[in-house]
Parts: C-alpha cells; structure tokens; sequence
C-alpha cells in the first residue's frame, strides 16, 4: 500500500465528518483510499503525487488488484474509489455505481523478445482471427501456424487469473467474452508481463505501462509488443507499424490507428455520487488539472467534449 500525503485549498464549500474536515480556511484535510485496475494504477499514483504537491494535510492510499476488485471495494464501501479498466456494466449501475471516464489506455499483445519467429511477426504482423485461434479456438498452438513458416515450436499462452478489465477488453477484440479465453491464469499485469518475460515460447497481452518503460519510452527489457494487423492483408503497413515507442503507440491509439477495442476508457468509480468535499474536489482534479500529466505517464488525454460530459456529472 503507498500513501501520500497531499493538501488542498478549494473554495467549494464547508463539510466535516470523521474521515473529511475542511477548516474556516477552506483547507482540506482527511484520507482517501483508492483500489482496482492494474491499468489506471501508475497514473492514479502520479496525480497522487502531483495533487501531493498542492496540498499536505490529505492521506491517499493507492492500490492495485484488479478491475473486479476495485469495483467490488468500492461498490462495498471498503474503499472510496475503484479503478476500473473497462466499461462500467448495467449490473453495477444497478448496484449503485457512479463513475468518471479520466483518460484512455490500451491492452496489448505481447511476446517474449527471444521469440522463434519474431521477425517474420513485425513484417507481417497478426490477424485478429489469428489471435482467436491462439486464445479461443485454440486451432492454432505453434508459432510456425502464427507466422506461416516452417516452425513446430509450441506456443505458451498466458492470460489474467483475475477479473482484469484488460481481459474484457482482450476479449472484446476477439468478438467473444472473457471466460472464453484460454490459458495458463497469471495474477495482475506485472504477473502476466513476468510470465511472457520468462518464456522464450510465450504470448500475452498487458495494458501499456507494463510493455513500455515510461522512463525510456522503449518496450520493457525482454518484452515485445506483437503488432497486430489490423485490415487484415498479411503484412504490417506503415499506418500499423507504430510499435517502436511508447509515445509513438499512444499517438496511434489517439487517432484511431490502434483498434479499439482493445483501446479503451479507463474509469474512476464510486457508490452513489459522491458526496463528501474531499474525494468530489480529488476526481474534478483529476480531470481538470490532472490532466496534464496522461501523456508523460504513458497514456491518452480524453477529449475536451468527453471531460466537459464528465465535468457536467457532478
């Protein structure tokens, strides 16, 4: 768990409550716990960090689980803000769910940088159905099949264990549903990055921030995105070869060259419309303010229309 300690002066009105106090001054101060998506958790940590700086007297706990943690943890009250990397569903509007698109991510398949056959993938890229095949049908298990070469090495698939928003996602993009996907079951995003890292024969799929280095803006040592050709001609064009960087893949996922699904929304999510000073002033900032720190952490402003809609739910 990391805390941050962070203060803020606003002007929007007065509250006191065990976990919240605003002074005469209009000084806040109280706590804030925070859970969920492996995918919203490095840029939740950032704006934590960067609202830490304008304001001392308030406590942010931030943690990672999972999409389905975060929305049950917050749905139950355990804590004040789930992070979620998908859609938010009819069920979980039903159950009391309000919730804040704050920025945009994607998922990404990926292969171990040893891969057998990996330069014949960045030539030609994959096909959707070619992933199906791997992930669903499972009519595909060597990577000579995935590359169309003379190759009998089995593939090893890996996916989530957890109820990742990333799966969902993944899912979405293969036209079928989450619990239809195969695979050795790997907790969390850093699980399943490790796993790919440590199996020359291995494939995954991991949102951004656990592909590419944030410092360097270059894939993680040991890893490598396998990029997917998306109009389906056998080979990667230049409009669907934007892999080499961090930076050069989020312009792609920004203007529409990445599909989407598996690009997506990423959300914050609380029980009722919130009402308490300290977390309504914490997720205006995030979408206000906050928002200029999405693309130095590796991911995709909303646009402006899209956060004026988000503004006008409060």
């Amino acid at each position: 768990m990391k805390k941050y300690w962070i203060s803020a002066f606003i002007t929007l009105g007065l509250l006191t409550n065990c976990n919240n106090k605003v002074e005469n001054t209009g000084e806040l101060e109280g706590e804030i716990s925070i859970s969920g998506s492996f995918a919203l958790y490095p840029l939740a940590i950032k704006w934590a960090e960067e609202f830490q700086k304008l304001h001392p007297k308030v406590i942010v706990d931030v943690t990672a689980g999972g999409t389905g943690k975060g929305v049950a943890d917050a749905l139950s009250q355990s804590v004040d803000i789930g992070m979620v990397g998908r859609e938010v569903n009819e069920e979980e509007i039903k159950n009391g769910a309000w919730y804040v698109a704050v920025t945009k991510d994607a998922v990404i398949p990926t292969a171990n940088a040893s891969n057998p056959v990996l330069s014949t993938l960045l030539k030609t890229g994959i096909k959707a159905d070619v992933f199906s095949k791997i992930y669903v049908s499972q009519e595909i298990d060597n990577w000579g099949q995935v590359a169309g070469i003379e190759n009998n090495t089995k593939i090893e698939v890996y996916k989530r264990s957890d109820a990742g928003g990333v799966t969902e996602s993944w899912a979405k993009f293969l036209k079928t549903d989450q619990d239809d996907l195969k695979g050795i079951g790997i907790f969390g995003d850093p699980g399943v990055a490790e796993a790919v890292k440590k199996s020359v024969n291995g494939i995954g799929f991991n949102n951004t921030l656990y592909v590419y280095d944030v410092t360097s803006r270059k894939p993680h040592e040991g890893i490598v995105p396998l990029p997917i050709d998306v109009n389906g001609n056998g080979t990667l064009d230049a409009n669907e070869n934007f892999y080499g960087s961090l930076d050069s893949v989020t312009a792609a996922i920004n203007d529409g060259r990445y599909p989407s699904p598996p690009s997506r929304n990423l959300f914050f999510l609380t029980k009722g419309k919130p009402k308490r000073q300290l977390i309504i002033a914490f997720l205006n900032w995030t979408i206000t303010d906050g928002q200029q720190y999405c693309k130095e952490s590796g991911y995709i402003n909303l646009p402006k229309q899209v956060l004026e809609a988000e503004l006008m739910k409060f």
